[in-house]
């Protein structure tokens, strides 16, 4: 090995890298550990709300010492910046795709067109929508142009005042449309800043914010936030601020007055229907109902009974306040569903007629709220709007309650105090409404208010306060955002997530390194030196890049580990071969490396090609399992290539004998002499029964398709007591109508799935399927359990909902054919890649044909057990990148072999072919069997102590290794020898052979 000084010092060197990017982890942890050693004394469990005080306590020791010198300089602030990132299942926290509306976006461009045929093309592209997986904006202009003479630049839709410097009458569709996709983007541009700014005023570190191609959808990672529904309102509220002149309620007191009897008329009507219908069918008579029919026609009075409006109110309002009525927020959908009815809207006076009925913000003690009227136009725009805030900030008023102080522009402060000065002429009130609710609607007595400074005050807590102004001060949405994909880890999970990581490592390092030692004497130790300088190397590189360790992730470093066994099994099962054949030490050291360079470099390629379109393809969880497995790849080929040569050289260089083998282990695998060929016809009849039942397996019983791959929501739900899933799941039946309950882990955990309202999106249908499920959970639960306990809980929560997860139907489907494409792409990418190296087709055809069996037999297998098995085996994203990773071991140990027989038929050129390719299987059976021992194994380990989140992906890998172990000996290679029609036409001479004579 040239230069070996050189790559000495950069191994010193890049080590010293990796342990330096690893110390600010280090410093991270033990100054957190020390924070919340404070919080603790300082707040015992005695204390009420203590999980929030010591959050609380904790948050303010860490900010009092974020700037103070730790070591050498740096700080808390510094090395928080630059510690290794946990991802979510390790960290607990929120992962959501947020839904820009491109058909908000349009509408608005289009000025809320009431346009035929643009709202034809608008419901057209909303039905598509569902099925599609074009973006709405293709839609949409599909639908359009399939409208005969519909104009895009018409003046009632796009050819307006709003548009005009950009769009004119005489421009054709095809002209428009770029400019519309243009306008359309840049609105998504601005949804992803307003988001961007109001997360970097959250107070989370690490979070993560990203646009998904030109779809509309961003993605938000926030790892370690706790507060989840404060977090979903934040993402979601579009900040559309607005001010309003109110009525008082003396002003439509008699509006509601006779709202009420008009509705108690039309239920007497409604009843008196129903009634005769059935009569018509039930001429029997009843006397005792028609004594009571009698005493209802001869009663003159409206009964309590027959108030529909009024026996809804909690409490009037105040009179000349601005609140109407106070309501329970349970019926405030039946009493908005009353007030916009035609015939009710109808007795509104004329000069009350653009009324606009909204709701004030709910009191969470008593769950009420108030019923505000606001002075509306005839457009129903109001008088002033958000757009002219150009600062906010949480402050207090007078009383000392927190409120949020606004700073207007020169325009708004105008337009305010024109608002102001006749709010205190009328002594009427001023509603400030965000996101269509009156968070306050203020008196003015004081005149009119100049210079543009407003105050918003309620009923806020501190932390909505700072939301609130932060909000504002971002500005608004351009549209709605709508969570179509959502995953909620809680902070226990995810440190029973580290434990079982960190546990599952530990036992599969420790494993191969006695393995290695046991099986190659003093060799394996020095390869276990470079193993785990591998690792040291793996973890600096991902803290150096800033990428995000992952519960996969965790998997992928320690599949990475038995794999990385491979390249030092490769080279020192050639150096064994060259001692074999009498060469001295030094040079069988020096051929054994060089010999094997190509099998690790091809082997290698292979996974990591796979690896490479997870990681362009995958999202989350999938992308960290991709990054870990490419840089172990890497690091991996540098430690067993170089590293192990370094000190396998080193202890060489006195005369020093190293032995490979040990007392167990020297003979073994040698002088084998199997006709691997000769079983092949036995291998396609086993293979192909399996495939056939497989596939009928997946005809007939199909696969246990996750969330990922239909949409739905799932919740991970964890009982003080051991619980019955069926029970459970029938309760849940008649709540949802359909759900699923299995058990997940122990048996007081249960994975709750349900498709319920699956293709609704909104903050309300999450929190109405939420509360519905804690009702329906609640003879399960302990007494006294609150509903914000169940779903949030705090650090230590041992009950409730541990983690949850959204898909839309949409994204569904996107997902399902991502997914698609990357096993799709990864064969086509595999094929030309082993049909470049190896420059026949055959070989590539082999190996192809033993992927295709290797998937086929997985999903086989999940498909006829998953109803079996006592763990999750739902396929999903995980899945998907199971089988790719299957894929990729599969490939590696086939291209091992197929190298092998490229060497022998470039070496032994006047053997027969059938000769040639059993001699190769049988020099790379003691590889082959050492490489999957090691890495089965590992992923054993994975399996029984990584935590059930991970294991039914590590089931799949070891299905995985194990038929792809077999397939590259019985399936890819007797495929590739059977292809070649002329069995010398791969051999350098050819010397025609009968087949007989080949397998002979």
């Amino acid at each position: 090995m040239q230069n070996k000084g050189l790559i000495k010092v950069f191994a010193i060197l890049f080590g010293l890298v990796c342990l330096y990017q690893l110390s600010f982890t280090f410093i991270t942890n033990n100054v957190e550990t020390d924070a919340e050693e404070f919080a603790v004394n300082q707040f015992g469990e005695d204390v009420e709300n203590y999980s929030e005080l010591r959050d609380q306590a904790e948050a303010r020791y860490l900010d009092s010492i974020g700037n103070d010198e730790v070591i050498a300089g740096i700080t808390y602030n510094d090395a928080k910046d630059k510690e290794l990132n946990k991802g979510l299942d390790l960290k607990g926290g929120i992962n959501v795709i947020l839904q820009i509306s491109v058909r908000d976006i349009l509408s608005g461009l289009a000025n809320d067109s009431k346009d035929p045929a643009f709202r034809k093309a608008i419901a057209e592209a909303d039905e598509a929508q569902t099925d599609s997986q074009e973006n709405y904006v293709d839609l949409f202009f599909e639908a359009f142009n399939n409208i005969p003479n519909a104009e895009l630049a018409s003046p009632d839709i796009f050819a307006n005042k709003t548009l005009s410097d950009e769009i004119n009458f005489n421009m054709s569709n095809e002209e428009v449309e770029p400019i519309i996709r243009r306008k359309i983007d840049e609105s998504i541009t601005s949804a992803f800043e307003v988001l961007r700014k109001r997360i970097d005023k959250f107070g989370v570190t690490q979070p993560n914010i990203q646009r998904l191609g030109n779809s509309g959808r961003i993605l938000v990672e926030l790892p370690g936030a706790k507060d989840i529904s404060r977090v979903k309102n934040l993402l979601q509220s579009t900040a559309q601020l607005e001010f309003w002149h109110v009525y008082k309620s003396n002003e439509l007191g008699n509006f509601l007055v006779q709202a009420n009897n008009r509705l108690a008329e039309m239920k007497r009507s409604e009843d008196v229907s129903s009634e005769e219908a059935v009569d018509s069918t039930d001429t029997s008579g009843d006397e005792e109902i028609d004594e009571l029919l009698a005493e209802s026609e001869d009663s003159t009075e409206v009964e309590t009974g027959n108030n529909p409006l009024f026996d809804l109110i909690v409490s009037p309002g105040y009179q000349g306040g601005p609140v109407l009525a106070t309501f329970k927020v349970q019926d405030t959908a039946q009493v908005m569903d009353y007030l916009q009815n035609p015939q009710i809207r109808s007795l509104l006076p004329s000069e009350l007629r653009y009324a606009k009925f909204v709701w004030g913000v709910a009191d969470e003690e008593t769950q009420t709220t108030g019923l505000y009227a606001l002075r509306g136009n005839r457009n129903m725009e109001p008088p002033l709007s958000g757009s002219v805030i150009t600062d906010a900030q949480q402050t207090y008023d007078q009383l000392g309650r927190i409120a949020v102080s606004m700073q207007m522009d020169g325009t708004g402060a105008k337009i305010w105090e024109d608002m102001t000065g006749r709010a205190s002429n009328e002594q009427s009130q001023i509603a400030i409404v965000l996101d269509n609710i009156v968070y306050s609607a203020p008196g003015v007595s004081t005149g009119p208010i100049s210079g543009g400074r407003s105050e918003i005050s309620g009923d806020f807590s501190i932390t909505e306060g700072q939301d609130l102004a932060n909000v504002l001060r971002a500005g608004k949405l351009p549209a709605s955002a709508d969570i179509i994909q959502s995953e909620v880890v809680g902070p226990s999970l995810g440190q029973e997530a580290i434990d079982s990581g960190i546990n599952s490592f530990g036992i599969a390092l420790i494993l191969v390194l006695i393995w290695m030692i046991l099986y190659y004497g003093k060799a394996g130790l020095f390869a276990d030196v470079a193993l785990v300088v591998n690792i040291l190397f793996i973890f600096g590189v991902l803290a150096g890049l800033g990428a995000v360790l992952t519960l996969p992730g965790i998997a992928g470093i320690v599949l990475t580990i038995g794999m990385s066994v491979d390249a030092n099994v490769l080279i020192f099962e050639r150096i064994k071969e060259e001692l074999a054949k009498g060469k001295a030490q030094r040079d069988a050291i020096k051929d054994g490396f060089n010999n094997a360079l190509s099998s690790i470099l091809d082997a290698n390629i292979t996974t990591g090609l796979t690896g490479l379109i997870l990681f362009l393809l995958g999202t989350g969880p999938i992308k960290g399992f991709a990054t870990t497995l490419l840089i172990g790849i890497a690091t991996s080929l540098f430690t067993a290539i170089f590293v192990t040569r370094l000190f396998i050289d080193g202890y060489g260089k006195n005369g020093k004998s190293l032995d490979f083998t040990t007392s167990i282990t020297k003979n073994l695998f040698t002088n084998m002499n199997i006709d691997f060929l000769k079983k092949r016809k036995v291998a396609y009849i086993v293979s192909g029964l399996f495939i056939v039942i497989s596939i009928g397996s997946l005809f007939t019983q199909g696969l246990n398709e996750g969330v990922d791959f239909v949409g739905g929501r799932t919740y991970t739900v964890r009982f003080a007591d051991d619980v019955n899933p069926t029970e459970v799941q029938s309760d849940l039946v008649a709540t949802f109508g359909s759900a699923e309950a299995k058990t997940f882990g122990p048996d007081n955990q249960l994975k709750i799935t349900t498709k319920y309202k699956v293709d609704q999106e909104g903050a309300e249908v999450d929190e109405e399927i939420q509360r519905s499920l804690y009702e329906s959970l609640g003879s399960y639960l302990p007494a006294g359990l609150t509903y914000d306990e169940f779903v949030d809980g705090d650090d230590n929560k041992q009950v409730g909902v541990m983690k949850s997860m959204k898909v839309g139907a949409t994204i569904a489907d996107d997902i399902k054919n991502a997914s698609f494409w990357a096993v799709l792409g990864s064969l086509i990418v595999v094929f030309l890649y082993i049909l470049l190296r190896f420059r026949k087709w055959q070989f590539s055809l082999g190996a192809v044909a033993a992927v295709f069996h290797d998937v086929l037999v997985v999903l086989g297998i999940f498909s006829l057990l998953y109803k079996v098995m006592p763990f999750n085996m739902e396929i999903d994203q995980a899945f998907i990148a199971a089988i790719l990773t299957v894929i990729g071991y599969s490939l590696n140990d086939t291209v091992v072999v197929f190298d092998r027989i490229r060497e022998y038929v470039n070496e032994h050129t006047s053997w027969p072919l059938g000769k040639t390719v059993n001699s190769a299987i049988n020099s790379t059976v003691s590889r082959t069997l050492n490489t999957s021992l090691t890495t089965l194994v590992v992923l054993l380990a994975i399996f029984i102590f990584g935590g059930e989140s991970i294991r039914g992906f590590m089931f799949a890998l070891i299905v995985g290794v194990i038929v792809g172990t077999y397939s590259s000996i019985f399936i890819a290679t007797p495929v590739m020898f059977d292809s070649v029609k002329k069995k010398s036409s791969i051999q350098k001479k050819e010397k025609p052979k009968t087949e007989e004579a080949a397998t002979a």
